[in-house]
């Protein structure tokens, strides 16, 4: 399954929101630096989807606020 997100970086807090258009809002802690955002990205929905972090990979916009990601 691909899922659009679009990532806040340097937030407070860490949530995952499901916008209406089927895009997906995620907040991370994380500075967008060496990857940091990214891995906190695959994280946080791995744990969203309640799946393992390996079944959640970045298609395009790595470094982008714009991503596509595959759940699998």
């Amino acid at each position: 399954m691909k899922i659009k997100v679009v990532v806040k970086t340097g937030a407070k807090a860490s949530n995952v929101v499901s916008e209406a258009n089927g895009v997906y809002a995620v907040s991370v802690k994380s500075p967008a630096k060496q990857g940091r955002a990214n891995t906190e990205l695959i994280k946080l929905l791995a744990d969203y989807f309640g799946i393992t972090r390996s079944s959640v990979s970045i298609i395009s916009g790595l470094k982008s606020k714009h991503k596509v990601i595959n759940i699998s």
